[in-house]
């Protein structure tokens, strides 16, 4: 998929589209530099890359990690939606943006907490 540098750019571009949305920018008021780090390190090792997350921070748990935002259905889609517009600006190949949104979209379900 490009490796490091893909998920470098992917990290890059969708972050600013999480904060400029609405409904999930108000999720991250303390910055975001130490989330696209740890976003990097995650998807690295989410799409087959070495096990950066792991090393640093132990088991991903990454539903037990998000318990504290409130997460719903809404977020889950702005989330998602954030996502394919970074995948598709950066004009990654459509069979490779689908595998991708597709392995994201389990995740981005599962991590809500309330209805």
């Amino acid at each position: 998929m490009g490796g490091e540098q893909t998920i470098r750019r992917i990290v890059d571009t969708f972050y600013p589209k999480v904060l400029a949305d609405p409904l999930i920018g108000p999720l991250f008021p303390d910055g975001i530099e130490e989330v696209k780090e740890k976003q990097f390190l995650f998807l690295s090792q989410f799409f087959g890359g070495p096990p950066l997350y792991s090393e640093r921070f132990g088991h991903p748990m990454m539903r037990a990690r998000h318990m504290h935002v409130p997460i719903g259905i809404e977020e889950a889609r702005a989330w998602l939606s954030c996502m394919r517009q970074t995948l598709e600006e950066l004009e990654l190949p459509d069979e490779l943006r689908e595998a991708m949104m597709d392995r994201l979209s389990g995740p981005a379900y599962h991590f809500m907490n309330r209805t």
